[in-house]
């Protein structure tokens, strides 16, 4: 019997759990991206054509758009592009940082070092390779993008996220390859106010590192043990992708 089938069939009998969200017309977006931007599923092809019975669609979306993938050229001018990654970049070791009882008392509260560090000393170091996820459980705003973005009256936005010193001690004092998170942005609101600009998701491209951002059920897997597998389309020349996202759960 072959190794990898074998292997396969033991995977399966895990619990697979999706950590993207369904898009379709009407799902939210940064409100930066001009009106017209998506259009899903329109029909090109339709059925009773006579040169051939079938239907076909196109798809309209800005790359970053629902659960989606950033790569660096999306805030580095010379930034490697999505055709410098590969399959290998597409399953990692899954680090779950759970900070949504402190979200729940603070929306604009942002992931510290310590926080992080209080993890390792429950599950052990981040491993080499590993792509770190914030829960904040800011998911179950979705698809309201009110709720989701959570603007005040002058259109702030008001959101957790990550701060510099929690992401330079996943890669920099450990070797992440990876991070993700709920929210539309990597950086806590408030902090990109404080710096008048998205720094941290900036400093994560600069380092050539790959961010997941927009993910759902984190809650729903262990905070350490579980692989993340992520997938989207061989496109040249993208700055990002919406993409597929499962974790695979021995429990």
């Amino acid at each position: 019997m072959y190794q990898l089938w074998e292997d396969l069939k033991r995977l399966k009998s895990y619990r697979w759990v999706e950590l993207s969200h369904s898009m379709n017309n009407d799902s939210p977006y940064w409100g930066g991206i001009p009106d017209g931007s998506v259009e899903l599923g329109k029909v090109v092809y339709d059925w009773g054509n006579p040169m051939l019975d079938c239907l076909i669609q196109t798809f309209k979306f800005p790359g970053q758009f629902g659960t989606h993938i950033d790569f660096p050229s999306h805030f580095i001018k010379d930034g490697a592009y999505s055709e410098s990654y590969g399959v290998e970049h597409m399953m990692y070791p899954l680090c779950v940082i759970d900070i949504s009882e402190k979200v729940a008392k603070d929306v604009h509260y942002a992931v510290t070092a310590d926080d992080i560090k209080e993890y390792e000393a429950k599950y052990g170091p981040i491993p080499d390779g590993a792509f770190v996820a914030l829960r904040t459980d800011w998911y179950t705003r979705w698809p309201d993008i009110n709720a989701f973005s959570n603007l005040d009256e002058e259109g702030g936005e008001h959101c957790p996220g990550w701060s510099m010193e929690a992401l330079k001690y996943i890669y920099e004092e450990r070797n992440a390859a990876a991070n993700g998170h709920e929210t539309l942005d990597t950086d806590a609101s408030m902090l990109a106010v404080e710096a008048d600009d998205l720094a941290c998701e900036r400093y994560v491209l600069a380092k050539g590192k790959l961010q997941i951002e927009v993910l759902q059920n984190l809650d729903k897997v262990p905070a350490a043990g579980a692989i993340l597998i992520c997938g989207w389309p061989r496109l040249e020349g993208a700055t990002g992708l919406p993409v597929r996202v499962w974790a695979i759960c021995e429990e």
